[in-house]
């Protein structure tokens, strides 16, 4: 029990009980009582102590390499304390890629004759290591990016379904709950990549969803210059797959642990003003002359506004996906006319960036499926970053004059 303001308080409860801003800065519960250091440290260390006995962090594995763990990753108190109570799961495990907690999933669940249904808009190296599970003997069923196509796709044989809550880049949403019913009813496993709606938007465990991942290089972090994954699920299968990560190497290293977590201070104050800034740019695009669609679960006119109000309790997101009037040529010259937004890859920092699909993630999508699936050359994905919104539309709006 602690005291506060002459009351008595049960710890455990109190933390439950906090607000999602409160759990970024203050979740990771370290203290150094012999210092009076409260903010985690970087234990850039590769071997741990081990004088005729091995220690043991929280989760009762021993403590020898920080390739199988670090204390600023885990201990008792760090980076995976944090994502856990964010996500309001029981467990977690940090990795050094989005891919790599993938892979890692896909490792631990899958063995020959099983089956894996992916959304035909994925994440294009999920869809390509989805491919490669092929070669190992597993049925890999590739689906329309709809919520009824996803159903149709999943049956007995179905081990397990990857699905992100936004689809990158024409910002689909899934009907979660729907689609996890049925699931259950096929003993299949869902996995939800939580990446673009993040807990701020959405938290999956409360609709029953068992694992949640993340890239950590994108909101989480939130400043262009961490490369992560996260795993987040029962106590039990976290276990399971720490000992994959132990085997393949795949700990997030413990300076990027130490950016994600000092990054976190500001998540909700973060996520407040890239979904204000993205509504807002999505609402001016809509009027401009020179843009033939803009694609924004936001928009009262996306064919998702109703299921987003609905998981996202009227939050839609800071990815802002358009269509200009024009090809790759105009394109092009958009991207090389602008001044503060950055012509790139990802999403999710500070910095605004407007990313070309066909030449970015959904590269690796035959073009054949890239155009069915509506990721065409007129197409940008617009990420909001946390500048000024006038300044961000003066740019955008010059760019796109001259085209």
């Amino acid at each position: 029990m602690i005291s506060y303001l002459g009351k008595n308080i049960n710890r455990s409860r109190y933390l439950i009980n906090l607000t999602l801003q409160t759990r970024s800065i203050h979740g990771h519960r370290y203290k150094d009582e012999s210092l009076g250091v409260f903010i985690p440290p970087i234990y850039q260390t590769a071997i741990f102590e081990q004088p005729g006995f091995t220690r043991k962090s929280d989760r009762e594995v021993d403590l020898k390499y920080s390739r199988e763990e670090n204390l600023t990753v885990r201990a008792v108190r760090a980076l995976e304390k944090i994502l856990t109570m964010l996500e309001e799961g029981e467990d977690t495990l940090c990795f050094s890629s989005g891919m790599a907690a993938i892979s890692t999933i896909y490792y631990s669940v899958l063995k020959k004759n099983d089956k894996i249904v992916l959304p035909a808009e994925s994440y294009g190296t999920t869809l390509q290591l989805g491919e490669k599970l092929r070669g190992f003997g597993v049925e890999v069923k590739i689906s329309w990016p709809d919520t009824e196509d996803i159903i149709e796709s999943i049956d007995k044989h179905t081990k397990l379904v990857l699905i992100e809550t936004i689809t990158n880049p024409t910002l689909r949403v899934f009907d979660i709950p729907e689609i996890l019913n049925v699931c259950k009813e096929n003993g299949a496993l869902l996995i939800v990549d939580n990446t673009f709606a993040t807990p701020y938007l959405y938290k999956p465990f409360k609709d029953g969803v068992e694992v949640v991942v993340h890239s950590l290089t994108k909101y989480l972090s939130g400043h262009n210059d961490v490369v992560g994954g996260v795993i987040i699920s029962r106590k039990e299968r976290i276990l399971e797959l720490w000992d994959w990560r132990r085997m393949l190497g795949t700990i997030l290293p413990p300076f990027e642990a130490f950016l994600i977590i000092r990054g976190l201070k500001t998540f909700e104050l973060r996520m407040e003003k890239h979904c204000k800034n993205a509504q807002a740019m999505a609402e001016y695009l809509e009027d401009h002359p020179k843009i033939k669609e803009v694609i924004y679960p936001g928009l009262p006119t996306s064919k998702y506004y109703r299921l987003a109000s609905r998981l996202f309790k009227k939050r839609f997101g800071g990815v802002v996906s358009f269509r200009i009037r024009g090809g790759e040529e105009e394109v092009k010259k958009l991207m090389n006319s602008l001044k503060i937004i950055k012509p790139a890859p990802s999403l999710g920092g500070a910095e605004s960036i407007l990313t070309y699909p066909i030449i970015s993630a959904a590269s690796t999508i035959p073009k054949d499926v890239r155009e069915k699936l509506g990721i065409t050359e007129d197409l940008l994905r617009f990420s909001l970053g946390l500048e000024d919104l006038e300044d961000l539309i003066q740019d955008i709006d010059s760019a796109l004059n001259s085209i």
